[in-house]
């Protein structure tokens, strides 16, 4: 079992940068892909970024370029830092966490309870 706890969301003006964090619980972190989904008001859950035990990462074409996925295994931690942030980030941020090594695969077993990033214009 795997239990994840998300932080640093917020609120944040356009252009801006914000950087998520995801504490996991257990022994295996680092055996487990780690990924970041986000769900928009009124929209799906959609894949953001995910990155492998071996630090292969996949990210959304949305957040290509302005969003990085990283880890540290050290700490059980994963972060999604986040810079020029636009209105169309809004929304709730999840992370999420799977066994495999594939970043590709957008299957998760495990979720945390997401945190909420605001984006004024």
């Amino acid at each position: 079992q795997v239990q994840l706890v998300e932080s640093g969301g917020g609120l944040v003006q356009a252009g801006g940068s914000l950087r998520l964090s995801c504490a996991a619980s257990g022994r295996t972190f680092s055996t487990y892909v780690m990924g970041w989904f986000r769900q928009a008001p009124g929209k799906e859950r959609e894949f953001v970024a995910a990155i492998s035990w071996t630090g292969s990462t996949n990210y959304a074409d949305s957040v290509k370029g302005r969003f990085t996925i990283s880890r540290d295994n050290a700490k059980n931690t994963v972060y999604l830092q986040m810079n020029n942030l636009k209105p169309e980030d809004t929304a709730v941020y999840y992370c999420a966490a799977r066994s495999g090594n594939s970043p590709y695969v957008l299957e998760y077993n495990y979720w945390g309870q997401g945190t909420q990033v605001t984006l004024s214009s």
